[in-house]
């Protein structure tokens, strides 16, 4: 019988995800609060019910949740929006923000105390940069498909059941999200 994860197990997993699960909201919906927002839905998911699993399985149940935490998002956004549009017609809608930039980004932790080379360190921002901004024009399901095989280093049948489809879709997102890739970072100048 696999050994079931402490509290103190949970909440290390839960810190060393974090990050990474931000930037997948990110990428999902543009919007911080949301994403913060899914985020700790996810967590907390994962610790009210989830917690009495083995620490192996966590990393495949909070990326499931995580996926439809951000799914339950765009449908309670539709809802909102349908709701939104028939109040507009009647006068009452709100203004929106439309100067929202998706590319803010949390500062990367650096765990090394070694001198760092500043204009190697900007370089390195800036590809980095493009890449999150051909990365955040995927389709969804490719984005999906591209962060959990490749950002998660989730295999191909864990990135399925990740995303409740077969393991030839993920394959075929994956290649059509590293294809699409290329070609817009190339057009930025970038060679891989």
């Amino acid at each position: 019988m696999p050994k079931l994860a402490s509290h103190q197990e949970i909440a290390g997993f839960l810190a060393e995800v974090e990050r990474r699960a931000f930037k997948q909201a990110m990428f999902a919906v543009r919007d911080e609060h949301s994403a913060v927002d899914i985020v700790q839905d996810a967590m907390l998911k994962l610790t009210e019910k989830y917690a009495v699993k083995p620490l192996a399985e966590l990393p495949m149940l909070f990326q499931r949740i995580l996926q439809n935490t951000i799914h339950d998002h765009f449908r309670r956004q539709k809802v909102r929006s349908t709701w939104t549009t028939l109040l507009s017609a009647l006068g009452k809608g709100d203004e929106k923000d439309e100067d929202f930039d998706p590319l803010e980004t949390l500062a990367a932790k650096s765990h090394s105390s070694a001198a760092v080379d500043p204009a190697k360190q900007f370089e390195q921002g800036q590809i980095m940069g493009l890449i999150e901004q051909a990365v955040s024009r995927l389709p969804p399901r490719q984005r999906e498909a591209f962060l959990l095989r490749y950002w998660e280093e989730l295999d191909v049948a864990e990135a399925a059941a990740a995303m409740g489809c077969s393991q030839g879709s993920v394959k075929t997102h994956c290649s059509r999200a590293v294809h699409a890739l290329a070609q817009m970072l190339e057009a930025k100048g970038l060679q891989l």
